[in-house]
């Protein structure tokens, strides 16, 4: 299936209900008739709180408005998630089909963490070395060596392409099967609206996903206290050991514009950090997760921003109304 930017409309929750139903034991003869007879008994706006797959999650099946913020028109998707009161605090298109760019590596990172041990040491391929010029990369060489973990800071923080690339191999063998595990536990995950073809989100027409399936991928990262620890660091230091054996030191600083100090974080608000993500076809993207004055966790994500200093300008508006100001 291709999908286009902005992207076609999908049956969101419908989808969810139906990959609950078939995951736990369901029969696939008749799901139309399945999710209207659930639909037609069950269908609000803040949707289905069984016992079954959804139980944790945060889950709407339409836009949700948020008093206070009004959106640029020109985004593509939107969404403010409450962990703790498992709500959705705001949606905007969070079930279309769109381009995710680097927000891709949040279900390498997953992976990695899953199935990988972050003291794992691993070498570089020529293929983690051979992307393009302007496509972003931590300047690794075939041949290097490094641990898994440090290839979870590069690709979290710095949203390393060559990162991404080493990591799929060192789980999977080759980005070609390790695509194919990207799909599968994305399913698992609930988040079936998505399709993978590679673990950093350099554009595809059959690469794609929701905002409220990385939703559902962060919210499973998130779980993780390493993966917290991860993404909370404003920088990480590197120490690579090439072919030849010597060691070179690096620097690899976050790239979204809170850890950076770029943009303010509101008042009462703490973002610990996220995933960025920026392409032609998906616009300026960012994932966040923060905490408010309680501590209590949030998920935030925008998608489509024409440019960086507009995406950071809603989204602390975003948080404002959302978690300051609730």
């Amino acid at each position: 299936m291709k999908c286009t930017n902005k992207l076609k409309k999908t049956a969101g929750v419908s989808g969810l209900i139906l990959a609950s139903f078939l995951l736990f034991g369901g029969c696939a003869s008749s799901p139309t008739a399945y999710t209207e007879t659930y639909e037609a008994g069950q269908y609000t706006k803040d949707l289905y709180r069984g016992t079954l797959f959804a139980e944790d999650l945060c889950v709407a099946a339409e836009d949700v408005a948020l008093d206070g913020y009004t959106e640029d028109p020109t985004f593509h998707a939107a969404g403010l998630f409450d962990l703790k009161e498992e709500k959705v605090l705001y949606a905007d298109r969070i079930h279309d089909r769109l381009y995710p760019a680097s927000t891709t590596k949040l279900m390498t990172a997953y992976l990695a963490l899953k199935y990988g041990n972050p003291d794992d040491v691993v070498t570089v391929g020529e293929n983690a070395t051979s992307f393009a010029p302007d496509e972003q990369v931590c300047g690794l060489q075939t041949g290097d060596q490094l641990t898994l973990g440090d290839l979870l800071a590069g690709l979290m923080l710095y949203s390393g392409n060559d990162c991404a690339t080493a990591i799929a191999e060192h789980i999977s063998g080759s980005v070609e099967k390790f695509a194919e595990l990207m799909n599968q536990e994305a399913w698992n995950l609930g988040a079936v609206n998505s399709h993978f073809v590679n673990p950093h989100g350099l554009h595809s027409e059959d690469h794609y996903t929701t905002a409220y399936d990385l939703y559902l991928i962060f919210n499973a990262c998130a779980k993780d206290e390493r993966f917290i620890d991860l993404i909370s660091q404003k920088e990480y230091t590197v120490h690579i050991t090439g072919a030849d054996k010597t060691v070179r030191t690096d620097v690899w600083a976050a790239t979204n514009y809170y850890s950076s100090g770029e943009a303010a974080m509101p008042a009462g608000v703490t973002v610990l950090g996220g995933k960025t993500g920026t392409t032609n076809e998906a616009g300026n993207c960012v994932i966040l997760y923060e905490e408010d004055a309680e501590n209590n966790p949030y998920i935030s994500v925008i998608m489509g921003a024409g440019d960086k200093p507009t995406l950071y300008t809603y989204m602390s508006q975003l948080l404002t109304a959302g978690i300051r100001d609730k």
